[in-house]
């Protein structure tokens, strides 16, 4: 019995992650897409496991969103979807995005393409997209999502 729950275990696990980690290949670089369906599975996998992921090319769609610090004034910018929480705006994922061209629109529908890196600001580590991409769509995807 230990030994089918151990198998169905491993089973679901490899059958999720299959499922939620999209890979293209483009030439010789691997891109990790992440679509709707796993998305902030996906976002929070690679927060957990950062290293795994620094100088990795990912690509996603979601909402641009522009943050300005209460503290400094700095100005973050960020590619997000929207999760679960009590009134939608409560939780979201997704990345800051670092871009050394024009910004789109606030609320925006955007197509992003970057590799991930860490960045540190006073003692603390970050996370964020260096994008080689940013693409402004006029389809917009599911905005909220669950998983």
């Amino acid at each position: 019995m230990k030994i089918l729950t151990l198998f169905t275990v491993f089973f679901a696990a490899a059958f999720f992650y299959s499922s939620s980690v999209n890979m293209a290949i483009a030439g010789k670089e691997v891109i990790i897409e992440i679509k709707e369906r796993f998305f902030i599975a996906q976002t929070n996998e690679i927060y957990l496991n950062a290293q795994d992921y620094i100088g990795k090319t990912v690509k996603y769609e979601g909402i641009f969103n522009v943050y300005e610090s209460d503290i400094n004034g700095k100005k973050r910018y960020f590619v997000i979807r929207y999760g679960p929480g009590c009134c939608i705006f409560d939780a979201t994922a997704g990345f800051e995005v670092y871009w050394n061209k024009q910004y789109p629109n606030q609320n925006d529908w955007v197509e992003v393409v970057g590799v991930v890196e860490e960045y540190d600001e006073k003692g603390i580590k970050y996370l964020r997209l260096a994008l080689n991409s940013l693409t402004v769509l006029q389809k917009r995807g599911k905005e909220t999502v669950t998983r």
